[in-house]
C-alpha cells in the first residue's frame, strides 16, 4: 500500500511536483487540503525540503526538490540497506582497519583502528551516531570489499528507482555521493521496510567496549533524543558541501510522513525546520526550545557560576577584582555526520 502511493507521486507526478516547486508554488498550491505553511516561502531555511503523505503519496510540500546535491551521511541509509541484502551473520566480528580512517576531510573517530565490533554494533553505530568508521568497515567486510559494496549501493539505487543518485564510497564523506529529494524519500520508504534500521536509526543510545572500556554513543538527531516524536526511520547529514541534512518518516497528525530537508545553513536549522513543518501539520504543537546543554563556569574570582551554551559552543565567564566581566564563546568545529 505504501510503495504504490510513494512511487505514484514520485513517478508520474514527479515531474507535476517539480514544476510546481520550481514556479515557485508554496504548500497549499500542491495540496489544497493544507494552509500555506507560511506567507513568508523563506520560513523553511533548508534550501531542499520535500514533505510526502506516505500513504496517500500527496506531496504536502516542496521547495527545490529537482536539486542534484551531495547528501553525506544520508549516504548510510543505503549502507545499512545493502549490508542487510547481503545477508551477512550480524554477529560476525568486523575490524576497523587503516583502509578505514577518512581521507576526505580529516574526521576523527572514537573506533581507533584495531577496534573489533560485531556487523550489528557497527551498523547500529552507523545509523544512529552516524560514525563514518563504522560505516566504512562495513563496506570493506563486505564480500568482494569496497568496490563491490559501492556497486551494490548503485545498483540497489537503480532498483528502487533513484534516478539521480551516484554513490562512489560507504560513508557520505566524499561530496560525490550525490542524490535528489524524491530520491531520497523512496530511500527513506525502502529503509522502513527493514526492522534493524528502523530500530538502529531511533534509537537514543549505545554503549560499546573499545580497548577494554565502555565508549557511549548518542543519536545524532535531537528530535529522536526529545522522545516527543513518533519517528520510524532517522538519519542526519553534514559535509561542508552538503549543508546540514536531515530525513524521516515520522507519524504527523495522524499521518505517515517523509521529511527530507537538504542544505541547512545553522547548526539547528533542520531541526527547527522540522519543528515548523510539525507545527504547520499540527496546530497545537509547541515549537520546542533548541537543545542547550549546561556549561561550568568559574565563581568567584574569575572562575564559575553556571551557564547554558548551545551544543557545541563552549561560554566562559570570568572576572577579575575591580575588572568587568568578560564572557568569552568558542564554537567547536562541526563534526562530518
Amino acid at each position: 500500500m505504501y510503495k504504490i502511493g510513494l512511487d505514484a507521486v514520485l513517478a508520474f507526478g514527479r515531474a507535476a511536483v517539480l514544476a510546481a516547486c520550481a514556479a515557485g508554488y508554496s504548500a497549499g498550491a500542491v495540496a489544497n487540503a493544507l494552509p500555506p505553511i507560511a506567507e513568508d516561502p523563506e520560513v523553511l531555511k533548508s534550501s531542499t525540503v520535500l514533505v510526502i503523505d506516505e500513504e496517500t503519496g500527496e506531496v504536502l510540500y516542496g521547495k527545490n526538490t529537482a536539486a542534484v546535491v551531495p547528501i553525506a551521511s544520508i549516504t548510510k541509509l543505503m549502507t545499512a540497506i545493502v549490508t542487510l541484502d547481503a545477508n551477512l551473520p550480524l554477529d560476525e566480528q568486523v575490524a576497523v582497519t587503516g583502509d578505514d580512517v577518512d581521507l576526505y576531510k580529516g574526521t576523527r573517530s572514537r573506533l581507533p583502528v584495531g577496534t573489533t565490533l560485531s556487523r550489528a554494533e557497527m551498523l547500529h553505530l552507523a545509523l544512529m551516531a552516524s560514525e563514518n568508521r563504522a560505516a566504512s568497515a562495513l563496506g570493506h567486510s563486505y564480500p568482494g570489499g569496497a568496490g563491490a559494496f559501492v556497486a551494490a549501493m548503485n545498483a540497489k539505487a537503480a532498483e528502487l528507482g533513484m534516478k539521480d543518485t551516484r554513490f562512489v564510497e560507504a560513508t557520505g564523506l566524499s561530496s560525490e555521493n550525490v542524490s535528489s529529494a524524491p530520491d531520497l524519500a523512496r530511500l527513506v520508504q525502502a529503509a522502513k521496510a527493514y526492522p534493524l534500521i528502523r530500530e538502529y536509526s531511533t534509537s537514543t543510545a549505545l554503549d560499546v567496549e573499545v580497548r577494554g572500556r565502555k565508549v557511549a554513543f548518542g543519536n545524532t538527531n535531537g528530535l529522536v533524543r526529545s522522545g516527543d516524536w513518533e519517528i520510524g526511520v532517522s538519519k542526519t547529514g553534514f559535509i561542508r558541501e552538503a549543508g546540514r541534512c536531515l530525513v524521516m518518516q515520522a507519524r504527523l497528525a495522524s499521518r505517515s510522513v517523509i521529511i527530507v530537508l537538504l542544505d541547512s545553513w545553522g547548526s539547528f536549522t533542520r531541526i527547527a525546520d522540522a519543528a515548523r513543518i510539525r507545527a504547520w501539520l499540527e496546530p497545537g504543537y509547541s515549537m520546542p526550545v533548541l537543545n542547550a546543554k549546561p556549561v561550568k563556569k568559574a565563581s568567584a574570582k574569575g572562575a564559575t557560576v553556571k551557564r547554558t551554551a548551545a551544543q557545541g559552543a563552549t561560554v566562559k565567564h570570568t572576572s577579575a577584582k575591580g575588572s568587568g566581566s568578560r564572557v568569552k564563546v568558542s564554537i567547536k568545529p562541526a563534526k562530518a555526520r
